[in-house]
């Protein structure tokens, strides 16, 4: 952390729910309005798959579980619309900083592209942004530390544990299938 404003921070974690107490942070109104909308829409969901024939219906244990979600959100959204705004708070520094925008989106590109590119070359570019952004140190220190970290991951994930991860651009098998000829002695 930069800077802490002792007047509304004094470097801890916020231990009361919803921030400063008889206070609403920006934020949260939608946050709750989403959850009450997004409680809704599964309530609805829930209701299509059986309808409300009975109690032991295949739809009932769903319907109930978001029927109580949707109240709990309803009553939540209800009392956060009664609290005064805080204004000595905003989005863009405290609930919703750059750096959080950066890696949300940082972890969209490593879904979207670790098919086509596969499991090591995306693995690089998401760790070396990552560790470049987060540590701010010289490019040969970010590159050891990114790289030095996948070869671990890797090594133990995909040699001790057999996990399969996407190959892509990069063709790991063959790699794998090499090093397993040299330490079989060339026996083919």
């Amino acid at each position: 952390m930069e800077h802490i404003d002792p007047e509304h921070h004094d470097g801890t974690s916020d231990a009361t729910p919803g921030g400063i107490e008889a206070k609403r942070r920006p934020g949260e109104l939608i946050f709750g309005v989403v959850m009450l909308l997004a409680s809704l829409t599964l309530l609805w969901s829930a209701y299509g798959i059986a309808g409300f024939e009975a109690l032991s219906s295949a739809g009932a244990i769903p319907m109930a579980t978001t029927f109580v979600m949707a109240i709990a959100a309803a009553v939540i959204v209800f009392q956060t619309f009664r609290l005064p705004l805080d204004r000595s708070e905003t989005i863009a520094r405290d609930i919703l900083p750059g750096v959080v925008l950066i890696f949300a989106a940082a972890l969209v590109g490593y879904g979207i592209l670790l098919k086509p590119l596969g499991f090591i070359p995306t693995s690089v570019l998401f760790l070396t942004g990552a560790v470049k952004l987060l540590a701010r140190r010289s490019w040969g220190w970010t590159l050891l530390i990114s790289c030095g970290s996948l070869i671990v991951i890797w090594l133990i994930f995909r040699i001790v544990f057999s996990v399969l991860m996407p190959a892509g651009i990069v063709p790991e098998a063959e790699f794998i299938q090499f090093f397993r000829d040299l330490t079989n002695g060339g026996d083919v």
